[in-house]
C-alpha cells in the first residue's frame, strides 16, 4: 500500500536540492508544489553583503511571506490530494537564532510563536543533508547573483544549526538523506530509490536513506 500523505516538507541547507526534489516528486504524483518565495525578498542579496545589518529586515520579509503561504496552504486543493512544498514553516527561527541579535530576537519570537500556531503542519519532512563542499558547487553552478557573497564559513554554520534542529525534530515523521555523492536530478535511479522510500515504504519516526552512488 502507498503511503498517503496530504503534506509532505522538504529541507536542508541553501544549495542542498530541496527545491528541486519538492518538483521532481510533485510531477511524479501529480502534487500541489508550495516553493518558498525568497526571490521576492527585497533585502536578501543586501544581507549577503551586510549580514549584521540586514538580518532583521531580512528576516521579517522571509516570516511575513512564509506565513501567507503557510495560510493559503491551510485551504483544502480539490485536484490534488498531497501537497509538497520546499519548507517547513518552523525552520525560519533557524535562521532567526543565527543571524539575529537577543533583542530581534525576542521580537521576532513574539511574532512567530503566534503565526507558528495556526501554520500548516507536514505529515512528513525530508530533511537533505550535504557536505559544505557539495553545497558550494550547487551554488557555484546554478549563479544566482546575490548568492555570491555566501561564505563557506556561513553555510557550516547554517548546516550545524539544521542538523541540530532535526536532531531534536519530533512533530512528523522524519527522513534524512545525504546527498553529498548523488545526483538526484540527472540519475533516475537515485530519485526512483528517494520515490520509493517516500511513497511505498512504511515510514515510522526517523529514518536515514543511504543511497550508494553509481
Amino acid at each position: 500500500m502507498e503511503n498517503q500523505f496530504e503534506f509532505i516538507a522538504i529541507e536542508g541547507v541553501i544549495g542542498v536540492g530541496k527545491t528541486s526534489l519538492a518538483k521532481l516528486l510533485s510531477e511524479r504524483h501529480d502534487a500541489r508544489l508550495v516553493l518558498e518565495q525568497f526571490e521576492d525578498n527585497p533585502f536578501l542579496p543586501k544581507f549577503y553583503k551586510d549580514r549584521d545589518r540586514y538580518a532583521f529586515p531580512t528576516q521579517m520579509a522571509f516570516l511575513a511571506s512564509r506565513f501567507k503561504q503557510q495560510q493559503n496552504m491551510l485551504s483544502k486543493d480539490l485536484f490534488h490530494q498531497t501537497t509538497i512544498s520546499d519548507y517547513i514553516f518552523d525552520k525560519d527561527r533557524i535562521f532567526a537564532r543565527l543571524n539575529l541579535n537577543d533583542d530581534e530576537l525576542a521580537l521576532y519570537d513574539s511574532i512567530f510563536n503566534i503565526m507558528s500556531g495556526i501554520s500548516a503542519k507536514p505529515d512528513l519532512v525530508i530533511y537533505l543533508q550535504s557536505s559544505i563542499d557539495r553545497l558550494m558547487q550547487n551554488i557555484r553552478e546554478r549563479d544566482r547573483n546575490y548568492e555570491r557573497h555566501i561564505s563557506e564559513s556561513y553555510l557550516q554554520e547554517l548546516s550545524d544549526a539544521y542538523n541540530h534542529f532535526f536532531y531534536h525534530y519530533n512533530k512528523s515523521p522524519l527522513i534524512i538523506i545525504n546527498t553529498s555523492e548523488i545526483d538526484f536530478v540527472n540519475n533516475e535511479k537515485h530519485l526512483n530509490y528517494i520515490d520509493e522510500q517516500v511513497f511505498k515504504e512504511p515510514i515510522r519516526g526517523n529514518t536515514h536513506i543511504n543511497i550508494i552512488p553509481d
